[in-house]
C-alpha cells in the first residue's frame, strides 16, 4: 500500500470518525483505534523489509551487532511507544498515553547504556591518565 492509498484511507476514516462523533462517540473511538492497527498492520511489511536491508548492511560491514540490535530495539520502542500514545490520545486518554512515552523514554534510556559505556571506555583509553 503506497502513501496515496493511506492517505485516502485517512481522508475517509476521517470524515466518518467526524459523522460518528456527534451520534456514537464509543464507535468512532474503536474505528479510530481499528484505523490505527490495520495501517500499522499494512506498514509492518514495509517495516521489515527496512530490517533486513539493515540487517544486510550490517553483515557486510562487519560492525557490532550488539550496538546494531540494540538501535533496532530503539526504534522500535519508540515507533510502538508513539503508536501507542497516538491510540490512547484518540480515546481521549491523554495522561495515558503521556505515561506510554514517558515508559519508552525510559526503556530506551535503559537501552543505551550499554552504548553509552562503551563509548565512555573507549574515549578512557584514548584520553591520556
Amino acid at each position: 500500500m503506497g502513501i496515496a492509498q493511506v492517505v485516502g484511507l485517512a481522508l475517509v476514516t476521517t470524515i466518518v470518525l467526524l459523522i460518528l462523533r456527534q451520534e456514537k462517540p464509543v464507535l468512532a473511538v474503536l474505528l479510530s483505534i481499528v484505523f490505527s492497527v490495520v495501517i500499522f498492520t499494512i506498514m509492518m511489511g514495509k517495516m521489515a523489509a527496512i530490517l533486513d536491508v539493515m540487517q544486510e548492511l550490517s553483515r557486510r560491514s562487519a560492525s557490532n551487532y550488539f550496538f546494531f540490535n540494540t538501535m533496532l530495539k530503539i526504534l522500535g520502542i519508540a515507533y510502538l511507544g508513539e503508536f501507542a500514545a497516538a491510540i490512547c490520545q484518540d480515546a481521549g486518554e491523554q495522561a495515558v498515553a503521556k505515561k506510554v512515552e514517558f515508559a519508552a523514554k525510559i526503556i530506551i534510556t535503559v537501552l543505551t547504556l550499554p552504548i553509552m559505556v562503551a563509548i565512555l571506555e573507549s574515549l578512557m583509553e584514548i584520553l591520556p591518565g
